[in-house]
């Protein structure tokens, strides 16, 4: 996959506070990347350097494989905090003033409200709106120009069931359109339901990342390197030996079928010619390390 955010030790401090501190990611086009952590983090601070707003102290970033430029960011879609917009101006009218600054048709207008589900309150003032929809007017906002990327910012804070149930579904139908789509969040249902991939924060750091499928198991999760990776792989689901395998870069994660232990795989492995360079056990789920996070 094609690497579409890398961050290498990147650091930002407020005076006598470290926001975050050595921080290295790397985003994958097509993943939904949730950043999962309490307030205060770091989440708010790594999404504000990704998109320009403030400046990092040490450390680099790059999009699309290249340093941040003007023409990246064009290229990005962005909700930062909450959304805002002129309160007795139309939702069509707010839009249009941001589709004019930044040189997008009208025509877009109509589509993003058609896609955030506001299309028949496009000549509503902005104040008229619930919470839910003015959240869903700023995801309309981050849409215009049909970005490659959305960044957002905990897209449902203080939202009600059905407001949250509503940007989950608008959140994974671009995703399903094939957008990368980085969303900060301190909920750790919304992560469950909507991320494919996870990094948790603690202090400014990452304490844990990786796929959420891996990260949410209780099963017994398997992570191998070895040179014949596909082979091996092939091998394993002829066996019935895998409840659950993927490649993760150069290692292949995997949960045991039932009745399975690590001793099985080992042994499969060794009859059958396969040398594995690494072979390490986790149990620990991503519910598990977020409540021992916040205590």
């Amino acid at each position: 996959m094609n690497e579409i955010i890398k961050i290498s030790n990147l650091s930002k401090r407020y005076k006598n506070i470290i926001a975050i501190q050595n921080l290295s990611l790397s985003i994958k086009k097509g993943q939904i990347y949730g950043i999962l952590g309490p307030n205060g983090s770091g989440k708010t601070t790594t999404l504000s350097i990704l998109t320009g707003i403030i400046h990092e102290d040490s450390g680099s970033f790059q999009w699309f494989g290249n340093a941040p430029s003007p023409n990246s960011l064009k290229r990005i879609g962005t909700l930062i905090e909450s959304p805002n917009f002129y309160p007795y101006l139309s939702l069509y009218q707010n839009l249009k003033i941001i589709a004019t600054i930044k040189s997008y048709p009208d025509s877009d207008i109509s589509r993003v409200l058609g896609i955030t589900n506001l299309l028949t309150r496009k000549h509503s003032n902005f104040m008229t709106l619930s919470l839910g929809m003015k959240q869903r007017l700023g995801i309309a906002a981050t849409l215009l120009g049909d970005p490659e990327v959305l960044v957002l910012d905990e897209p449902t804070n203080g939202l009600d069931p059905e407001g949250i149930a509503e940007i989950r579904e608008i959140i994974i139908k671009q995703a399903k359109d094939g957008k990368t789509i980085l969303i900060a969040s301190h909920i750790l249902d919304e992560v469950e339901k909507v991320c494919t991939h996870v990094a948790i924060l603690k202090e400014g750091k990452v304490i844990s990342e990786g796929s959420v499928h891996a990260l949410l198991s209780e099963d017994e999760i398997i992570h191998i390197v070895t040179k014949k990776q596909d082979e091996f792989m092939e091998a394993l689901v002829r066996e019935g030996l895998v409840k659950t395998i993927e490649k993760v870069e150069d290692e292949i994660v995997l949960s045991l079928a039932k009745g399975s232990s690590s001793g099985d795989l080992n042994e499969f492995a060794f009859k059958n010619g396969f040398v594995l360079e690494k072979i390490e056990v986790s149990k620990q789920s991503l519910e598990s390390q977020f409540l021992e996070l916040i205590k």
